[in-house]
Parts: structure tokens; sequence; C-alpha cells
């Protein structure tokens, strides 16, 4: 029996088909790849419970679809204001919170993530919540990287991330 019935629509990106996820009052539900589309309905299930989501083909573009291809297309602040409703815990709700105050061409470390929460020992609690983020790109979990400055796991993939933030670093 499905309770919630969002809308899904694909969108080409320089970095593959994109699965853009919203409800019925346009608020992100979950981002990602085609590629990754099992990973999408993993957090999904996740979120909301087995068998809970049913997904229709949106109808056209929505507001966030064409927010993420502005950002593709370098306006790296068009996702700013893009609401979103991710079903998650408190902590990741502040975690996920936290993400999006990250400017563009910024990134920050799990540690420096906790910090900003005021919970300095939980780093792996938020390296957790940071890997269950169902909303790509918008709740930008691709500006977190390792203490050593190293690329830490990304859900879309390593070479998505690097991908990302050098987009980033390059649009003006």
């Amino acid at each position: 029996m499905t309770t919630f019935t969002f809308h899904i629509e694909r969108a080409a990106t320089p970095t593959g088909v994109m699965l853009i996820v919203t409800d019925e009052a346009g608020c992100l539900r979950a981002v990602d790849w085609e590629d990754y589309e099992e990973r999408m309905w993993r957090l999904l299930r996740r979120r909301y419970g087995e068998g809970a989501v049913g997904l229709v083909e949106a109808s056209e573009p929505s507001p966030a679809g064409r927010a993420l291809d502005a950002y593709f297309d370098g306006d790296l602040t068009a996702i700013d204001a893009l609401p979103t409703a991710t079903n998650g815990t408190a902590f990741q709700s502040e975690v996920w919170g936290a993400l999006r105050l990250i400017p563009p061409r910024t990134t920050t470390t799990y540690g420096a993530l906790a910090d900003r929460i005021g919970r300095p020992k939980a780093v792996r609690a938020v390296g957790l919540a940071n890997g269950a983020n169902p909303i790509a790109i918008v709740v930008p979990c691709h500006r977190v990287i390792g203490a050593d400055a190293s690329l830490t796991g990304y859900g879309g993939g390593l070479d998505r991330k690097r991908w990302l933030l050098d987009h980033e670093a390059k649009a003006g």
C-alpha cells in the first residue's frame, strides 16, 4: 500500500542522467544518478517504509530540475533556496542543514562539520549522516573531504565528487 506518491524526472547532466524526486508541494525528496537508482530506492525505503513510496513520471520539469540545470550551467547559487523534505532523524536533519550552509567552492571536513553542529565528538555519526543524504548536490555532501584533504566516499562515486568540486572551482 503506497502512502506517498512523488514525481520523478530524469535530467541529462554532464555527470550522467540525474533522478530528481519531488512531492506535490515541490519539495525535493531525493536526487541521485540513474546508475545509483537502487541506492535512491534504498534510502527512500529507509525514510518512508517498505512499499510506502510510489513514483510517477513528472509531466514537465520541476523548479528543482530547472535549478539543477542552472547549477550545471554554472549558476552555483541556483539551488540554494530549493525546499527539501528528507524525512530523516533529528540528527541527520541537523547535519544536512549544516551541509547546506557550506558555500560553493568551499570544502570542509567531518570533524569541522561535527564542530559546526556543536557535537565535536560525533565525527563518525556525522559521516554516517552525510553518507545517508538522499539529496545530492542541493544538500552538498560532495563538499565534505577527509581530514587529510583527500576525497572520501561519495554516494555518486568519487569521479562525480571530483567533477562537482572542479565544476564549482571553475564556475564564475
